[in-house]
């Protein structure tokens, strides 16, 4: 999968990826982040990956990132302190395909501008890291936006899905639009009933049921393997708006001999954008 263009339309390739933080490597044992870093680079590099909207990166991480992938770029800022403490979640963009027109980041809390500050019920910080960029071939102009929503807060995560809409329709205004982003939160919750709501003018669709090929399996968080089959679900989407076509949608469940990429799987999708 690569990026292919015509007169009218642009093909690209995005992907959303929880990296899963290094912080804990009693937990993650042989799956430390250090053992799986070049897997998850080579990963990125062998899909071809135009965007990937990354979860959980901690600045060591991002620079390990950036050190294995010289043809892309970044956008980001840490959500503690809005530079470099805590958690990013950062938007990687090939560099010499697209130029980024603007874009920042906000929080996921009662004031989106005050960096740091836990919204409602939320156990972490949460963010949302937002792009305009444009394509250097077609000059096609589109909206990214890569967020975590908490994992604890059931309050947060609705709150969470409503701000991020709000500030898509501010943002995005007529663009194409592309959310990538582990929302804990499966297909019946309200949460994503909030984001892919119909009634909406600019409403947003997740990616999986409209592709014209699906491939990998129904579920992304599995922690390492330890999840049982039966109890494991979708968290992780890729939601577009109307002007945006989905070609493919696969999960990404692979395996470096034990190593897993992550304790959730990567999706990537193949998007035509109008």
């Amino acid at each position: 999968m690569a990026t292919s263009c015509t007169e009218k339309q642009l093909t690209i390739d995005v992907m959303t990826y929880n990296i899963r933080n290094n912080n804990n490597p009693d937990a993650d044992g042989e799956n430390f982040w250090p053992y799986r870093k070049d897997f998850a680079a080579n990963m990125i590099r062998f899909y071809d990956v135009d965007i990937v909207g990354t979860q959980e990166v901690l600045i060591t991480q991002l620079k390990d990132l950036l050190d294995s992938l010289p043809d892309y770029d970044y956008l980001g800022v840490a959500r503690d302190d809005g530079k470099e403490s805590g958690e990013f979640c950062a938007l990687f963009f090939k560099k010499d395909k697209f130029e980024l027109l603007d874009g920042s980041t906000f929080w996921l809390s009662e004031d989106p501008s005050a960096a740091g500050v836990k919204g409602w019920d939320a156990d972490c910080v949460r963010i949302v890291t937002w792009a305009i960029f444009k394509d250097r071939t077609t000059g096609k102009k589109f909206a990214v936006f890569n967020t975590h929503f908490d994992h604890v807060g059931p309050i947060a995560r609705v709150e969470s899905a409503k701000l991020l809409v709000k500030k898509v329709d501010e943002i995005a205004k007529d663009l194409p639009v592309i959310i990538t982003g582990d929302f804990n939160s499966v297909p019946e919750t309200e949460v994503v009933k909030i984001i892919t709501d119909k009634s909406r003018s600019n409403y947003l669709a997740d990616s999986r049921p409209i592709a014209s090929l699906k491939y990998g399996p129904e579920w992304t968080a599995h922690n390492f393997g330890r999840t049982p089959m039966e109890d494991r679900r979708i968290i992780d989407y890729v939601f577009v708006n109307e002007k945006v076509k989905v070609g493919k949608h696969a999960v990404i469940a692979e395996m470096l001999n034990k190593l897993y990429l992550s304790d959730h799987n990567p999706v990537l999708v193949q998007l035509d954008l109008k």
